[in-house]
This record gives structure tokens, sequence and C-alpha cells, in this order.
């Protein structure tokens, strides 16, 4: 809902980044630093690029699954089963791993595109579990007020991607002088935003490319946007496992990561006898 009254004292930063930028990449999060006491939130990219289209190669992923949302531009995809499509402004793709897969990806058109791609750490029972693809057009991603629902529920309206803990992670828009309260559900005191665009308060002063994880508790934010703004913001139940990490995978057991690798091994041997890597 957006808000026009102030409201009481809201739930305190305890840690904030701007990232490390790589060309049209900033790496907001990792299991190193943020990732650890966000988890199950565990990597989280911003990118933004204007340019020609380009193709990444086929990589593998095990233990995590991942969310790319597309804010605006188009990216390219290649899935597990080598079916290749795209993801327009406002879509999104899905991505669990399980015990291991291998997709690929890319910029499918010129112009310029940004985006999130969020990691998620999968708890013991799906971190060998199958692999799923799912890829959302903007209409079948739900909207309620400012709020796109990428992940879990919000107001009167859930996301049919079936999250692999319980968490919510939504995409928000206000016009300058707006105001948005999140109200977490009970259990979530995982909390953490990311500015994608423009300014806003919570109430400490947030811009384009900020990361910030507030403090362990069940308390609410609200946020007032100073321009036109666009941000993400993601809760959960506390991811209670290690996080035991692999050159593109994170798992909860070294045994669970050895497992993952061997599988990652195996479809790779398949992939080069298919032609495709």
């Amino acid at each position: 809902m957006v808000m026009n009254s102030v409201s009481r004292l809201q739930r305190t930063i305890v840690k904030r980044t701007r990232g490390q930028t790589h060309g049209p990449i900033t790496r907001l999060m990792s299991p190193s630093d943020f990732g650890e006491i966000l988890k199950p939130f565990v990597f989280l990219d911003l990118f933004d690029h204007v340019g020609e289209p380009f193709e990444l190669g086929l990589h593998p992923h095990s233990g995590i699954a991942t969310l790319t949302y597309v804010a605006e531009g188009s990216i390219g995809y290649t899935d597990p089963d080598g079916v290749k499509g795209s993801v327009n402004s406002g879509g999104v793709e899905w991505m669990q791993a399980g015990r291991g897969m291998w997709h690929g990806g890319g910029l499918d058109r010129a112009g310029r595109t940004r985006s999130f791609q969020l990691w998620i750490a999968l708890p013991p029972e799906l971190e060998l579990g199958p692999t799923t693809s799912i890829y959302q057009a903007p209409k079948d991603v739900p909207e309620v007020g400012p709020v796109r629902i990428l992940l879990g529920s919000y107001g009167s309206a859930s996301s049919s991607i079936v999250a692999p803990s319980p968490m919510n992670y939504l995409a928000i828009r206000l016009k300058a002088a707006e105001r948005w309260r999140y109200e977490p559900p009970k259990g979530h005191t995982v909390l953490w935003t990311a500015i994608l665009s423009g300014t806003v308060t919570v109430p400490d002063e947030l811009q384009h490319g900020d990361l910030v994880a507030f403090e362990q508790s069940n308390g609410a934010i609200e946020f007032e946007a100073k321009t036109d703004a666009e941000f993400v913001l993601g809760s959960a139940v506390p991811h209670e496992h290690d996080l035991v990490l692999g050159s593109h995978s994170v798992h909860t057991t070294r045994a669970a990561l050895r497992a993952a690798q061997a599988h990652i091994s195996a479809l790779h041997v398949r992939l080069v006898q298919d032609g495709r890597v």
C-alpha cells in the first residue's frame, strides 16, 4: 500500500554496501559478506548495460536457485534442455538447480538492459533434488499497487513460483513523495533492500546502487521516495545451515557439494558428446 502519513520508528540498518563493479555487473552480495548474514539470500548482482547483444556460454550450478528480474530491456536464456528464449522487461527467470544443471544466457537485443539476479541457498531436502526452470512473462508476474511479486506473497496476491523456503522477493516502484510500508510475515527476521534507481529514505537515505541489511527482528520498514524510484526487497525466515561453496554452487555440507559436482561432471560429458560445449 502507498502511504502518505508519518509512521513510527523503523527497523535499523546494520550494514550497507555499493558492492564491487566489473563492467556492467555490480556484485552487491556474496556469501563471504552479506550472504552470511542474509542467508538464504546469498548472491545479488545488479546488471546495467547499454550496447550490442552478446551470449554467455553454458555454465553449471547446484544447490541454489536463481531469480533474474528484468527491469528494463530483454535477456536471453538457454535452459538445461538447450531450449532458447527471452525474458522481457517486467518478466522473471527462475532456475532451481538442485543436484546440478547447465544453462546459459546473455542479451538478445541491442539497447539498455537493467536487471537483478538473486541466488538463494536451497535447504537440505532440495539441494540434491531435481532441476526446475520457469520463465514468466510480465503479465504473469502478479502486482499489488506499486509492488511486483517476484517470489512469495504480498497483500492478496502470490507468485505461482514455489519458493524453496518461506520468503518474499518484491520489486517496488514509487513516485516522488510516495510512501510505502512493508510489514514482513511472522518469522521473516531476515530483511534487505537494493536500490535500482532514484532515492528513497528508510529513514536513512539510499540511492541507486545501494544495498542495505536491516536488523534481525519482526519490525516493519517504511520507504519514502525522494524522487521516482525503483528497488527490490527480500525478507525470509533465516537459513539455519552452513554455506559450503563450490565455483558455481552453494550447499549445506561438503558431502552434498561432492555429490553435486559428480553429477555436474557427468552432465558435462553428455554435453560434449552432443556437441553443445
